[in-house]
């Protein structure tokens, strides 16, 4: 069966294949908190109507994530996922057939005001990533916990100190994030979820938790790092940040941390193509890290955009009209394959490349007939990026600009819940498909 690529895409293909591969360093095989073996790739997946080059030198442990942190949310929602046959199925379920081998979550403190009603965003705290945990478990998939140190959204412009914690001082603050992180793990053990990864922030750019000097960002890390080892010492650690096309700032990021002394394994990057510079200089940036520091380095969270169309009455944030952005890829399905799978491959060239983690796979469109059925929805579950609840946390961002999913066309999911065929790439870069190629538009 053809499948129509875009010109340029095509011609990426034919030159990447003119290429010689380059060779992932082996890594040692990461160990659980848990008790699910160790994973192996499963055979190919047939039926597949995408072109997938495959990634030479894949190693068999190369972690494929999947953040599912709206899952509960979106269901409570009314969101029925279900598999390439649309019956309804786990979506978990889903995933692990796919190739997917982890699941992240993120847990905030208390993402909750005064009288009980959610921010949004799913509403992450740690009894949502206890039940996520267990549910993907089931089904053989580990657990990227992502501890944001906040009551709601943190990224490289907002760093919020939780509410309980806003009057603490340094030393206050780091027993906090020490405790909060025990008792987050224990709690995920203790309901069967299995923890693969920790993160100790996110996108952690120069601040964490209202500390913005290294000295403060360095020691609430190494808090959270202690509680990780002692809880579950044979997970990986994991730092996080964000804009690896800032030359020059990834390399500073690492060497404060080792002169800070922060005990960590992973060194993690998001890395969005609209925004992000050039694969080659993440591959570039994270090897520099690992040979420096010897560190293994993974790209934490990535998506695109598989239709420039939004679907739930809120916008989005990549569309055909939105400014700023590069679009090395069409917004269609293929469209998007391509970038997961180039991705995948700008990881494991790095040296010490252990994954890589989808933002999101799973936020699709809750409600749909109106604005204001859908709205109702996002309010009462949190299934949208941020409810008018949040105004009493975030006044001046999720207060103003609360509403729904802003990231819907870049799941991999259809929103009727059935994945899309871009799903099965994290099976199918470990063997190719190679499905007949012609241009399907020219841009």
């Amino acid at each position: 069966m053809k499948k129509r690529l875009t010109l340029f895409t095509a011609l990426a293909v034919a030159m990447s294949l003119a290429c010689s591969a380059c060779g992932t360093q082996n890594v040692e095989r990461s160990a659980f908190c848990g008790d699910l073996e160790s994973f192996a790739p499963t055979g190919k997946l047939e039926g597949n109507e995408l072109f997938v080059e495959k990634v030479e030198s894949l190693p068999d442990d190369f972690i494929m994530g999947v953040d599912a942190s709206l899952v509960i949310a979106e269901e409570q929602s009314g969101v029925i996922y279900r598999g390439f046959d649309g019956a309804e199925q786990d979506v978990f379920k889903t995933l692990a057939e796919n190739g997917v081998t982890h699941i992240r979550v993120r847990v905030w403190v208390d993402p909750y005001d005064e009288n009980g009603n959610g921010y949004g965003g799913g509403n992450n705290d740690a009894d949502k990533a206890a039940e996520i945990g267990a549910r993907a478990a089931k089904y053989g998939l580990r657990l990227i916990v992502d501890f944001h140190y906040s009551d709601f959204w943190a990224d490289p412009g907002k760093q919020m100190v939780p509410k309980a914690w806003k009057n603490m001082d340094l030393s206050e603050k780091s027993d906090e994030v020490y405790k909060f992180t025990k008792d987050t793990l224990k709690k995920i053990n203790k309901e069967g979820g299995v923890v693969g990864m920790v993160q100790v922030g996110n996108e952690t750019n120069g601040s964490l938790c209202g500390e913005t000097s290294w000295d403060g960002v360095c020691e609430l890390m190494s808090a959270g790092s202690r509680a990780v080892r002692e809880v579950c010492p044979e997970a990986l650690v994991a730092v996080h940040f964000a804009n690896p096309e800032h030359s020059g700032t990834y390399a500073e990021y690492a060497k404060q941390l080792n002169d800070h002394d922060v005990d960590y394994d992973v060194f993690g990057s998001s890395y969005y193509p609209f925004w992000h510079g050039t694969l080659e200089n993440l591959t570039s940036v994270l090897s520099n890290v690992a040979n420096t520091y010897n560190k293994k380095v993974m790209v934490l969270e990535t998506s695109y955009a598989h239709t420039p169309d939004d679907t739930d009455f809120n916008g989005n944030t990549v569309s055909d009209s939105a400014t700023g952005l590069t679009k090395n890829y069409p917004y269609t399905v293929q469209g998007q394959a391509n970038a997961l799978r180039d991705v995948i491959e700008a990881a494991a060239k790095a040296t010490n490349g252990i994954g890589v983690c989808y933002w999101e796979g799973t936020w699709i469109t809750v409600g749909g007939a109106s604005r204001e059925e859908n709205k109702a929805l996002w309010e009462k579950y949190g299934s949208g990026w941020a409810s008018s609840y949040s105004a009493a946390y975030d006044p001046n961002d999720a207060g103003k600009y609360y509403g729904g999913c802003a990231v819907d066309n870049q799941a991999l999911f259809g929103p009727d819940g059935v994945p899309l065929a871009s799903l099965q790439v994290f099976n199918l870069v470990r063997y190719g498909n190679d499905v007949g190629v012609e241009a399907e538009s020219v841009e």
